[in-house]
């Protein structure tokens, strides 16, 4: 699925599958708050990815990208979550970094190339998204990388070396050590263990 939206004048747009939207919903995500919306079809209620409400059945979601769009679909916003309160004034800032992020995981980046598409200095960059989503845009693109991983693993036959590339990781030995710290596995043991399910 491809979601778009303009925002300050830049295109910021994301490129998840429904799948992968639908993991960071289950994973109350608050850093793509803002970027997608869930809209939940048998009641009629939009929330941020990042709500704690009870999950509803997968059959039973559709995804927007604008709370415009979702409220003419006829839908109402969620009392838990709020949708549409206000946001911190560094937030649209921090959804084009996470949106710049997504869209080029697989490309060699370093802080400056993300600081350029911002318009901001990499110090300055680095101290307002560490500040909003207490982390740095490095160990940030990192988890979109092992995420990215972990679902090629799952839906796909290709080896861990392939995946590694194709998610961007310069090393196999920094795959794996990634890979580690955010999941507590390997590769290999992830992808054994959801096929054991």
């Amino acid at each position: 699925m491809n979601l778009e939206r303009t925002e300050q004048g830049m295109e910021a747009t994301i490129n998840l599958s429904f799948d992968e939207m639908w993991e960071k919903i289950m994973a109350c995500d608050s850093t793509f708050d803002g970027l997608f919306f869930t809209a939940v079809k048998t009641t009629k209620i939009y929330c941020r990815p990042s709500c704690r409400s009870r999950k509803p059945k997968k059959i039973n979601v559709d995804f927007f990208y604008d709370i415009e769009e979702v409220e003419k679909a006829g839908f109402r916003a969620c009392k838990r979550c709020q949708p549409k309160a206000d946001y911190s004034p560094q937030i649209e800032l921090v959804k084009n970094v996470v949106a710049f992020l997504v869209n080029h995981y697989s490309q060699k980046l370093e802080l400056q190339d993300i600081a350029n598409h911002v318009g901001l200095s990499p110090f300055h960059l680095e101290r307002v998204f560490k500040q909003e989503t207490s982390e740095t845009p490095r160990t940030y693109l990192e988890k979109i990388r092992v995420d990215k991983a972990a679902y090629l693993l799952t839906n796909t036959k290709q080896t861990n070396l392939e995946i590694c590339y194709e998610v961007g990781f310069q090393s196999p030995s920094n795959y794996y050590k990634a890979f580690r710290r955010v999941k507590n596995c390997t590769p290999s043991e992830y992808r054994s263990l959801l096929s054991k399910e």
